[in-house]
């Protein structure tokens, strides 16, 4: 089984837990494929897709949101997932975090099994509008690194065994 992990991300923290979720899938024994949303071109021979965005002020990342639009109904009874990276916080971890509206959006025209929240990244070593963000949130102590590695991991384990289950079932 082909399975796609794309992902949107600015500063690259997304893009390292879709890294993870793909490592995972792999040690499943399952083919995968990483790749940035905008770099997608076809999607014909993936029998999964898991697509990931940050998420800022402005919402989901604008390269899954157009992703979801360009392959809307092509995942057609293919599984899957999402995940949307972003709190600044603990919250993640300490709650089930509901996708916002444009990851909603993206569930249902991709017809996804289902969404989870994982903390985000802010660092100073953020380029451009995120650093400029980033270096005031410091001053405020709102920034660091809130994502969850064992928490990724154990989610894509999850997906794994779910495809695997299907493949032999």
């Amino acid at each position: 089984m082909t399975v796609l992990v794309a992902y949107g991300s600015t500063g690259g923290s997304t893009a390292e837990i879709a890294g993870w979720i793909a490592e995972e899938l792999k040690a499943a024994g399952l083919d995968v494929r990483l790749s940035a949303a905008d770099a997608v071109d076809e999607v014909d021979g993936y029998e999964a897709l898991v697509l990931g965005a940050a998420m800022y002020a402005a919402g989901w990342h604008a390269d899954a949101r157009k992703f979801a639009n360009r392959f809307s109904g092509r995942f057609a009874g293919r599984p899957v997932w999402l995940f949307s990276s972003g709190p600044l916080d603990h919250t993640a971890d300490d709650t089930e975090l509901p996708p916002n509206h444009q990851a909603e959006v993206a569930m249902h025209l991709l017809q996804a099994r289902g969404h989870v929240t994982f903390g985000g990244r802010m660092t100073t070593e953020a380029h451009g509008w995120l650093g400029f963000v980033a270096r005031r949130m410091e001053r405020e102590g709102h920034s660091g690194d809130f994502r969850n590695p064992d928490r990724v991991r154990a989610w894509a384990r999850g997906i794994a065994a779910e495809i695997t289950s299907a493949r032999t079932g």
